[in-house]
């Protein structure tokens, strides 16, 4: 998945280990400037990833963290569908404690247009 100019990029390049240590260089966190509702958020690698690795709890806590320590207060995430997963992108599920996160950086939440 490639970025373009709706992305939203949340961090730059840092690394996150997994559970076995290995350690991995993220290039960026990213989300789409706006949604309805759910967030995904999509975590870009500079190499391919072993298949199953977006269900790595350490290297999703460690994405976390570094979201964390951009100002995200809440809850951890859980990785989205499956299908969404890709050899150099992980898709996490954002909980609805992010929006306020997400929507400090710039997304807009679509639904709102239909709230009256």
């Amino acid at each position: 998945m490639t970025t373009d100019s709706s992305d939203i990029e949340l961090s730059g390049p840092f690394q996150a280990a997994d559970s076995t240590g290995r350690t991995h260089d993220v290039k960026a966190i990213r989300i789409f400037d706006e949604g309805y509702g759910i967030i995904d958020v999509y975590v870009d690698f500079a190499k391919p990833l072993d298949s199953g690795l977006y269900k790595d709890r350490v290297l999703v806590k460690n994405i976390i963290d570094r979201l964390r320590a951009l100002g995200y207060k809440g809850p951890d995430f859980g990785h989205s569908d499956p299908g969404l997963q890709e050899r150099k992108l992980i898709v996490l599920e954002a909980p609805e404690e992010f929006t306020a996160f997400a929507k400090a950086r710039g997304w807009k939440n679509l639904a709102e247009d239909f709230d009256e």
